[in-house]
């Protein structure tokens, strides 16, 4: 091969993994119809083999490595769960723990929520758009008086627009009593203020109009937004007290109230809903459960068992849950051995995800973890197949590409979506 035919050889290759596929391989796309998306963030790294994928009993006081609990039956024959997830046991019909979940990051949190919500590693010359954001960006909200994009916790970065922009970023609050900051109205702000303060508001823009500029234009499509989300009409979706107190009860805590609440941000049109985990923690570690933050860590389980079912349920009742994915993620897993201090260290190269509704053909759990949840046996699922899985689910094209200016950068990282869970 001469230096000419080289170089064409190497250009091909490079185009095909770079380039949006052929109408003709756009045919098999795989496109569900969900129309929502609810993100359960469990920060910290949730335990696989003591939740989701249990195995045989350990026991830390002879650093026996192992599962902590006990396991249950659950509603998908052959499949078994943590005797804590006792209200999803018999739910888990329209569930799928994808058990082989996996990445490389070591030892690193920051980096692995990262990779967890943009499905890359951190780059020095591109900054890459969260899930939240990409699909905000691809599906826009479902109607024009809410945002696209929800974050129920404090802001990251690792849950920005990116190369996207501040179109595509999230609005986010921090406790469920009251709406986003900065959007609610101060005390004694009448409408002929505001109304005179828009008119002001409005000059400048026409002012600008002439500045060829896409960041003035972000900017200018936020303040937009923000105006039509400040009135009354979205800011009641706050307002749990409006919903029966039985339900808001099957929910439970502040972090029931959180799912709670992005039903009902779902219901009035925002497409993508991310509800952190992190500000009511039982245990003082959250789900980084090293030395002694084990020892609640089955709290935090029955937390998460008890809001889950609920929002399943409640979702089937108001026929939304075909219509809407709840994806339970963490930044990676636990090991099955016992660190000095009885708890767990930290594993990302097998570990559990969770999917639930959003009109997939659900298994009750989807790969397989050696005896120990320690590596993979079958049916290896990488963080791309996983975004791939969830934007084919919400009818999104997982094999094209975005654009941070003219550079092509693929939707997925070449992610394949799990097929059994389509077909």
């Amino acid at each position: 091969m001469n230096r000419r035919q080289f170089i064409a050889s190497a250009g091909a290759l490079i185009s095909s993994r770079i380039l949006p596929v052929s109408g003709a391989s756009r045919s098999s796309v795989i496109a569900g119809k969900a129309d929502h998306v609810i993100s359960i963030w469990l920060g910290g790294g949730m335990s696989q083999i003591d939740t989701f994928d249990p195995k045989r009993p350990g026991d830390p006081s002879k650093k026996q490595a192992g599962s902590y609990y006990e396991s249950i039956p659950t509603a998908v024959e052959g499949v078994r769960v943590c005797e804590h997830l006792s209200k999803l046991a018999p739910l888990m019909d329209r569930v799928t723990v994808l058990r082989t979940v996996h990445h490389d990051v070591i030892d690193e949190h920051a980096a692995a929520t990262n990779r967890m919500h943009t499905g890359r590693s951190i780059s020095g010359t591109v900054t890459y758009p969260s899930l939240g954001s990409v699909i905000a960006h691809e599906r826009g909200s479902a109607h024009e008086g809410a945002p696209p994009y929800v974050v129920i916790g404090y802001p990251n970065s690792t849950r920005g627009p990116g190369f996207l922009g501040a179109k595509s970023g999230y609005l986010y609050l921090t406790e469920t009593g009251r709406g986003p900051a900065g959007l609610s109205h101060p005390e004694g702000l009448t409408l002929e203020r505001q109304s005179r303060r828009e008119g002001f508001l409005s000059t400048l823009q026409e002012s600008q109009a002439s500045v060829k500029d896409a960041r003035v234009a972000d900017y200018d499509a936020a303040i937009t937004q923000s105006l039509r989300l400040s009135g009354p009409e979205f800011n009641r979706v706050f307002r749990l007290d409006e919903e029966k107190q039985d339900l808001r009860l099957k929910y439970g805590g502040e972090f029931g109230q959180r799912c709670l609440l992005a039903r009902r941000l779902v219901e009035k049109g925002v497409r993508f809903v991310e509800v952190s985990h992190n500000l009511n923690f039982l245990n003082g570690a959250g789900w980084d459960v090293h030395n002694a933050g084990i020892l609640k860590q089955h709290e935090l389980i029955q937390e998460l068992d008890t809001a889950m079912a609920a929002l399943i349920e409640d979702l089937e009742t108001r026929q939304l849950l075909e219509k809407t994915l709840i994806v339970v993620s963490s930044e990676f897993g636990r090991p099955p051995e016992f660190d000095s201090g009885g708890g767990r260290g930290h594993q990302g190269k097998t570990f559990s995800c969770v999917l639930a509704g959003g009109g997939l053909r659900h298994c009750g759990a989807h790969g397989q973890s050696d005896e120990l949840g320690k590596a993979i046996v079958a049916d290896a699922v990488s963080v791309p197949d996983l975004f791939a899985t969830i934007h084919a689910a919400m009818g999104i094209d997982y094999t094209k590409n975005l654009y941070d200016g003219d550079r092509p950068v693929p939707i997925t990282d070449g992610g394949v979506p799990v097929p059994r869970l389509f077909s």
